[in-house]
């Protein structure tokens, strides 16, 4: 690499969910907010949750990681996507596209195959920013992935870009997985973190202080600071299903009930986050083997990576049978992309675009067909719709709604080349492929009152700008950030 390019630093932590990605987001937002140009970049992301951006798909961290800097967000700041399709396989999407599907036998061997497109786009990043923050994946310290590991320490020795590293205090043990984490690493990767910091601390730091000290006593790495518990990042779009364990037992304020089944391969969860951040709406995730709730009065089919496998795995839960109960007591049905997909009267996949090939009978609760086909729509888009205001969102699907020639009802959305989704006859089932459509306010108020309920809630986007701000503002206080900004240094990639 030049001189000219960009200082970077990488946080890892000591496990997965201990807050990497939205400690990015705020060191992102800080950062821009001291007028420095920020690139944020994830190596390899493993996530049902993505973001259509220009060029195909990333993990949706990592565009709201470049929402946070200010930047438009592209392929590069995630180039290998993996979404988990069934237990021991995952589709790769390489700078954007599909790249076939990657069985857990071959983990080893393709994965270092991947190295190449990382640093390609991590040098595009680094030639128009002055800093790049980039995210690690999971934990350093699980030595059985380290050889031709392109997401931690592997990538920051190829690349030259020095690590901090985060510990996870509420889970406890934050000691021993920060000292243990140095006792398990060889030298050379033990240099490359150049300190350390404390994440979701709860109650006064200064009794954290001779801990501090004793970590770095034991590792020598340098203490960065004692990261608060910030209220500000519940209000924030969570990355992956760790979150997602947390939110079933947590209904929200009473209201218009609204019961979202998690299914097995479920995706975009965080399409829902506008809904739950309603004061007059209780939105609960149904875990797997509960019911759903009769005094539901909107069900919710959400994304999902793959349909036919969900669809099978929404039946095994009996979930069919509490979707028609509540369809034939006048309850209101939506699904989502692959929700919608699952009110078909029939769903294909021949070759396996969406995962293993074959065919099912859907739910028939909607006058149209599914063919899943390559390649794959991936694109933002806004639309027209059936409810009365505009939307916009972005679209991540395989199958093609075919609807029938007979089909009572009509569209629920029209997009710029042509109508998508459906709502019945009657007006009570409803869906299309449009993800983050809720996000828009006069949508999704026209929604809530589709579904017996009401909007309270004036401006939900500026609302997650704001919390950004915020989480930026507590990692100010909390750490030093001219020390991180000296720590970063230009990196130079080794062969």
């Amino acid at each position: 690499m030049s001189p000219s390019r960009a200082r970077a630093l990488m946080i890892c932590a000591t496990g997965s969910d201990a807050g990497k990605s939205v400690i990015v987001a705020g060191l992102a937002r800080a950062f821009a907010n001291r007028g420095l140009r920020v690139q944020p970049f994830k190596p390899q992301n493993m996530s049902n949750n993505a973001a259509a951006v220009a060029g195909g798909e990333i993990g949706r961290a990592q565009a709201l990681q470049a929402r946070a800097a200010r930047v438009e967000a592209c392929v590069d700041h995630n180039p290998v996507l993996l979404k988990p399709e069934r237990d021991r396989a995952s589709q790769v999407v390489i700078h954007g596209q599909p790249a076939g599907v990657l069985d857990s036998r071959d983990w080893k061997t393709r994965r270092a195959m991947w190295m190449a497109a990382v640093l390609e786009s991590f040098e595009r990043l680094s030639d128009r920013a002055e800093l790049v923050l980039v995210e690690g994946a999971g934990s350093p310290a699980e030595t059985n992935l380290r050889a031709g590991d392109i997401a931690n320490l592997g990538f920051a020795a190829r690349a030259g870009v020095p690590v901090v590293l985060l510990g996870d205090i509420d889970r406890g043990g934050v000691i021993a997985s920060l000292v243990g984490t140095h006792a398990v690493l060889d030298e050379a990767d033990r240099s490359l973190i150049r300190g350390f910091a404390i994440n979701k601390f709860r109650g006064d730091p200064s009794l954290f202080e001779p801990a501090m000290a004793d970590i770095t006593g034991r590792t020598g790495w340098a203490p960065l600071g004692i990261i608060p518990w910030i209220a500000a990042c519940a209000r924030l779009p969570s990355e992956d299903g760790v979150a997602l364990e947390a939110l079933k037992a947590k209904p929200g304020a009473e209201g218009l009930k609204i019961a979202v089944p998690m299914l097995s391969r479920i995706s975009n969860f965080d399409d829902f986050d506008p809904l739950r951040a309603e004061p007059g709406v209780d939105l609960q995730f149904v875990p797997p083997g509960q019911a759903l709730p009769r005094d539901a009065g909107l069900v919710i089919l959400p994304g999902t990576k793959s349909t036919l496998a969900d669809l099978a795995f929404l039946r095994e839960q009996g979930w069919d049978i509490d979707i028609a109960a509540h369809v034939r007591a006048g309850g209101r049905l939506f699904g989502v992309c692959g929700g919608f997909q699952m009110l078909a009267a029939t769903l294909r996949d021949r070759d396996g675009v969406d995962g293993p090939a074959g065919e099912a009978e859907g739910l028939a609760l909607l006058p149209f067909d599914v063919e899943m086909q390559a390649p794959k729509i991936v694109r933002p888009m806004t639309a027209r719709t059936a409810l009365g205001p505009d939307t916009s969102g972005y679209e991540i699907h395989a199958g093609r709604a075919v609807v029938h020639q007979d089909a009572r009802g009509r569209a629920l959305y029209a997009f710029t080349d042509g109508p998508d989704g459906w709502v019945s006859a009657d007006g009570r089932v409803a869906g299309g492929h449009l993800h983050g459509a809720f996000s828009n306010d006069g949508f999704r108020a026209a929604f809530l009152t589709w579904a017996g309920g009401r909007s309270a809630l004036a401006d939900f986007e500026s609302g997650v700008d704001a919390a950004l701000d915020d989480v930026a503002n507590a990692l100010e206080a909390a750490l030093d950030l001219d020390a991180l900004l000296a720590l970063s240094q230009r990196p130079s990639c080794s062969p």
